[in-house]
C-alpha cells in the first residue's frame, strides 16, 4: 500500500509550475538612459542652455557626429541652442539654430544667465591656478604671482564651488583668492628670508588693513633721536586741544638742557648750544626737530610742552607704544617707534607735514622708494635707524632699526618692502 501511494504522489513533485510575470517591458531611449545614469558633476551638460556663451574659440560642426568642422565660435559670438541630443557615438551635443552642432561640454560652453557680472579687485593666494574654464584641468600660463591684485569681472558656480574670472585672462577658484589685501604676508616672507638677524629690528604695518609684519620688532635698541617722535606727538596733541598754537613761544633758558628726557645740546641741529634767553615759537621748534633733528629745539619743546617729561606725558606715550618706557635710557623697539609714527599720522597736523620735509629725504627709507615719505631718522654710535610713513596708494608704517649697519642697508630693506606694497 505504501509503495502505491509513493507512485501516485511522485508526478506532483516532477511537474514544474509556470510563473506568469506581471512586469511590462518599458523601452528607454539612449538619451533617457544617459540622463538617468550620468552624474550632474560630469563634463557634459544634460539639457540646453538659456544664454550660451563660449569661454574661448570653439569648433562648430556640420553634423552631430562632429566629424566635419564648419566654423568657429568666439566669446564675442551670439548663438542659440535649440536642442540637446546624444549623437551615434553616445556623446552629448548641442544643435544650434543654424543647424550646426557643438560639443555640449562644460569646459567649452557656459550659460551666461548663471554668471554674475561684477567689477571688483581681489588678491591671489599662494597655490592659485588659472584655467580656461572652471571645468578645465590644464593650467593657463600667466605673469601673475601670489599676493598680486587682480580685477574680477564675473563669477560662476561649478562643481560645487565658486570660480572668479580674471578680466581678459581666465578663471581661478575663489578658494585661492583674498577679498582683503594680503600683501603683508609677502612682506613677512621677504623679511624672514633676508633680514632675520639680531642686528635688525623691523616693523611694518599697513594702515588701511591694520595688518603687521616684522622681524625682531619687539627688540629694544638705543634710539634716542627716534624718541623725539614722542615729544613731537605731544606738541601736536596740545595744539589740537587748543592749549597751544604754532605761534606760542618759549624762552631758551639753562634749565631746558637738564631735565629727564633732554639731549646733549652739542648734538645735531643749528640752534645755539648754549642758552640765549631768546623766545622761539612752537612752529620754529617743531620744524627744527623734524628737519634737522635739533637737540636744543627738542629740549625746549620737552621742557615746556611735556612739563619736563611729567607723569601725564609718560602715561600717554606708554598707551600709544603699548608698553612703559624710560625717558632716560632711551631704549625702544622698531614697533614702539612705528606706533608713535602711526599716532602722528592719525593726528594729520603740522608735525606730520614737517616730517615730510627733512634734511634726510635723500637717504635711508626715503632713498629706497619713489613716493612721498614722512620720516624721522636717528643715529648714535653703532646704531642707525629710520621710522616712516610711506605714502603708497595704501600707506604703511615702516620702522627700521639697525646695529653695526649702514644707510644703504636701510634703503635696501625699505625698497624690498616698498616693491611689495607699492
Amino acid at each position: 500500500m505504501r509503495k502505491f501511494l509513493v507512485v501516485l504522489l511522485l508526478p506532483a513533485f516532477i511537474i514544474t509550475s509556470r510563473v506568469v510575470s506581471t512586469e511590462k517591458q518599458l523601452p528607454y531611449s539612449s538619451q533617457e538612459i544617459y540622463y538617468l545614469t550620468e552624474s550632474d558633476y560630469g563634463f557634459y551638460y544634460k539639457e540646453t542652455l538659456e544664454s550660451p556663451m563660449v569661454y574661448g574659440e570653439t569648433a562648430v560642426y556640420a553634423n552631430e557626429d562632429l566629424v566635419k568642422e564648419s566654423g568657429k565660435l568666439t566669446p564675442e559670438t551670439t548663438f542659440k541652442i535649440v536642442e540637446w541630443r546624444l549623437n551615434r557615438q553616445g556623446v552629448p551635443v548641442f544643435k544650434l539654430d543654424n543647424h550646426q552642432f557643438i560639443l555640449a561640454d562644460k569646459r567649452l560652453v557656459y550659460d551666461q544667465s548663471q554668471v554674475q557680472t561684477q567689477n571688483r579687485q581681489v588678491w591671489l593666494e599662494p597655490g592659485f591656478v588659472i584655467y580656461n574654464s572652471p571645468y578645465d584641468t590644464k593650467e593657463i600660463s600667466s605673469s601673475f604671482s601670489p599676493y598680486q591684485r587682480v580685477t574680477v569681472d564675473r563669477t560662476l558656480f561649478a562643481e560645487g564651488q565658486e570660480f572668479l574670472h580674471i578680466d581678459q585672462v581666465g578663471w581661478v577658484s575663489k578658494e585661492f583668492t583674498s577679498e582683503e589685501d594680503n600683501r603683508i604676508q609677502k612682506v613677512q616672507e621677504v623679511l624672514s628670508s633676508n633680514y632675520q638677524n639680531e642686528n635688525y629690528s623691523i616693523y611694518v604695518k599697513q594702515l588701511t588693513t591694520g595688518k603687521e609684519a616684522g622681524v625682531n620688532e619687539d627688540s629694544k635698541l638705543y634710539a634716542a633721536s627716534i624718541l623725539k617722535l614722542a615729544y613731537l606727538y605731544y606738541a601736536q596733541d596740545k595744539i589740537n586741544q587748543g592749549e597751544y598754537t604754532l605761534d606760542s613761544s618759549f624762552k631758551y633758558i639753562p634749565e631746558v638742557n637738564s631735565f629727564p628726557g633732554s639731549y646733549k645740546p652739542e648734538g645735531s641741529g643749528s640752534l645755539p648750544k648754549k642758552e640765549d634767553n631768546k623766545e622761539y615759537s612752537l612752529q620754529q621748534l617743531i620744524t627744527k626737530v623734524t628737519k634737522e633733528s635739533d637737540n636744543v629745539a627738542h629740549n625746549i619743546l620737552g621742557y615746556y610742552v611735556t612739563n619736563q617729561s611729567d607723569g601725564a606725558f609718560k602715561e600717554k606715550m606708554s598707551t600709544i607704544m603699548g608698553e612703559d618706557w624710560d625717558v632716560n635710557d632711551k631704549l625702544t623697539s622698531s614697533k614702539m617707534a612705528g606706533k608713535l609714527m602711526e599716532a602722528i599720522y592719525n593726528q594729520n597736523g603740522f608735525v606730520l607735514e614737517s616730517l615730510g620735509k627733512t634734511d634726510f629725504d635723500n637717504q635711508r627709507i626715503a632713498k629706497g622708494v619713489s613716493v612721498k615719505v614722512a620720516h624721522k631718522i636717528g643715529d648714535a654710535d653703532e646704531f642707525k635707524h629710520d621710522t616712516a610713513i610711506v605714502y603708497t596708494d595704501s600707506p604703511f608704517v615702516l620702522s627700521i632699526f639697525t646695529k653695526n649697519s649702514d644707510y644703504d642697508t636701510i634703503a635696501k630693506i625699505a625698497k624690498d618692502v616698498y616693491e611689495v606694497l607699492k
